[in-house]
């Protein structure tokens, strides 16, 4: 009985693991990023946090740090620019490749049209993102060039 009672513990403690990071969907994952980007309460409107529990929560193991590491930027990546005022954001799978899935944000910014490419990848913590392509960058290559 004893066994039972810390194998069934076992798996809620990894359970919990899972559940703060990761998403059930790709669709799921980017729309929880757009949500801090909109125009209803103070904390939910100042960009997707910078700090460690969004990193794991948003991030394949292999972008957190750069995520989360101090650094001087002269615009927010998610939204490319310095501030936002999005319109309707529309998010669609693009393609299924291997281990990887491509899914489109398409968004108004202040009357200009943004298009990004979310990476996302699926495992035990759910999807995550491995990286965010513009049609000019990538967000590793962003956070590289403007890290401290």
């Amino acid at each position: 009985m004893r066994e039972l009672a810390g194998i069934v513990a076992l798996f809620a403690g990894l359970w919990l693991a899972a559940a703060e990071a990761g998403f059930r969907s790709p669709e799921s994952l980017v729309r929880n990023v757009y949500a801090y980007y909109g125009q209803g309460a103070p904390e939910l409107s100042k960009g997707l946090p910078r700090d460690g529990a969004t990193a794991r929560q948003f991030f394949d193991p292999s972008l957190r740090k750069a995520w989360f590491a101090p650094r001087t930027e002269p615009y927010d990546f998610l939204v490319q620019s310095p501030s936002w005022k999005l319109g309707p954001v529309t998010i669609a799978v693009v393609r299924r490749q291997y281990d990887k899935t491509y899914v489109a944000a398409n968004f108004d910014n202040r009357g200009r049209r943004v298009t990004l490419n979310f990476i996302l990848v699926n495992g035990p913590e759910g999807w995550l993102i491995t990286d965010v392509e513009s049609p000019h960058d990538s967000l590793r290559m962003f956070l590289e060039q403007f890290r401290n």
